[in-house]
């Protein structure tokens, strides 16, 4: 069986991203999203107009890959980066913590993430089954790209 491991990231992310945007209607951006930077580290608003979903499309792979419930501040940290500081030497800085807590709440109201109390969110098998699928796709998609992989399967 294919896992989520098993299959390039970006590929994943970017079909996962995609199924989210035209099958869960739970998961929207709000008004204030076009407007927001993800995080104190970066200069200017993402340039995709989609990047809600393929944030929530990250979190659900990093909620697969940690295997153990995962709270906002663990993801504040995974998605922050360098502040550069001009001369300065540049610093870490925690991502924005307000669209990681908005997209796992969707994910909530979706079904495929559940609050764990005093732990943070799990992924529900609702939610490992979804992953299951879009990895299967997308390595039957690879395999097309790159015949070799076929062994594999």
């Amino acid at each position: 069986m294919v896992d989520v491991r098993d299959v390039p990231a970006n590929m994943f992310i970017d079909h996962l991203a995609n199924y989210i945007k035209s099958h869960i209607p739970a998961v929207k951006p709000p008004e204030w999203a076009k407007y927001v930077k993800t995080g104190p580290h970066k200069e200017r608003v993402p340039d995709n107009v989609d990047w809600w979903y393929y944030r929530a499309a990250s979190i659900l792979r990093k909620l697969y890959l940690g295997g153990k419930p995962v709270g906002v501040g663990t993801l504040t940290v995974v998605y922050g980066g360098l502040k550069y500081r001009g001369s300065a030497p540049p610093h870490f800085r925690r991502a924005s913590a307000s669209p990681i807590r908005h997209i796992l709440r969707q994910l909530e109201s979706a079904g495929l993430v559940t609050k764990v109390h005093g732990k943070g969110r799990a992924l529900t098998p609702k939610g490992m089954a979804l992953l299951h699928r879009i990895a299967h796709e997308v390595f039957q998609e690879a395999v097309k790209l790159i015949p070799e992989l076929s062994k594999y399967s």
